[in-house]
């Protein structure tokens, strides 16, 4: 049986509520802080494609790093953005759970239900 991986950030309110409904649910789980341990390009890759959506979809437009980087303006490549969301996780929705083939945006926190 395939674990579900929460790619997510301990400080976050939807991480914290998507943990709380697994643990609910007494879903077997493992956590990655990728802020803690930066996720590789690869990773964000393979993410992204599982969620079925474009890097651009995924990104957190009202943080600061956003604005600072002018993203809303800019015509970046999907692997720019990727590269991008690497060096500044801060632009990465949150949470991602991935299990097996699928994965989906923990927003809101009961999409996680999906993977159950």
């Amino acid at each position: 049986m395939d674990k579900l991986t929460v790619y997510q950030k301990p400080t976050c309110s939807k991480c914290r509520e998507t943990l709380a409904i697994l643990r609910a649910a007494k879903t077997p789980f493992v956590t990655v802080d990728y802020f803690g341990a930066p996720l590789t390009v690869a990773t964000l890759r393979r993410l992204v494609k599982k969620l079925g959506v474009s890097p651009r979809e995924i990104l957190r437009t009202g943080e600061e790093i956003y604005k600072q980087l002018q993203l809303d303006t800019k015509e970046l490549s999907d692997d720019e953005l990727i590269r991008l969301m690497v060096v500044y996780p801060d632009l990465i929705q949150r949470p991602i759970i991935e299990k097996g083939d699928r994965a989906v945006m923990g927003r809101p926190p009961e999409n996680v239900k999906a993977l159950l």
